[in-house]
């Protein structure tokens, strides 16, 4: 009997690297001239990430630093989920970003349709939050990882315990 081969898509984002960044927002915002005086703020909490300044400007130019320090320690902005901006404490602006872990049902199915629909000798299974693929060839395999990478599915998807 042929052993089967498998491979899992998760979404995993790694909240120490997450802190390791608003550590180096928070160290540059202190020496940016256009932050000198400001109430601008950014903390994680519950695994998400909460953000806030005096105005819409300087909310944006926030988000920007964090964005370029969470790119160079390696988290994907696919990962992060913006809600809307809101009125906070002391006049100023908080927004809330939510931080994919796993991958939603929803997502979830429209992969398996997906890899379904590429008629590749595979079975597709979601598991929690994660999808598992299983199929007798590797090749098959490899070419469904392929095709996964090249559609943008809008979540941060890796590919984890290849067997």
């Amino acid at each position: 009997m042929a052993k089967e081969n498998s491979f899992d898509i998760v979404s995993k984002t790694n909240l120490a690297e997450v802190q390791n960044a608003i550590n180096q927002t928070r160290k540059e915002l202190s020496q940016r001239f256009d932050f000198k005086g400001s109430k601008a703020l950014v903390s994680l909490h519950n695994g998400e990430l909460i953000i806030s300044a005096e105005d819409d400007t300087r909310l944006r130019n926030l988000n920007d630093v964090l964005q370029s320090k969470l790119v160079k320690r390696g988290v994907s902005l696919q990962a992060l989920h913006y809600g809307p901006k809101e009125p906070a404490a002391g006049g100023t602006i908080r927004q809330i970003v939510q931080i994919q872990q796993g991958i939603p049902t929803d997502e979830a199915k429209e992969i398996v349709k997906f890899i379904k629909g590429t008629k590749k000798k595979v079975q597709a299974a979601i598991q929690g939050d994660s999808v598992r693929i299983s199929g007798k060839s590797r090749d098959d395999l490899q070419d469904i990882i392929a095709e996964l990478k090249k559609k943008d599915f809008g979540i941060d998807m890796q590919f984890d315990n290849y067997r």
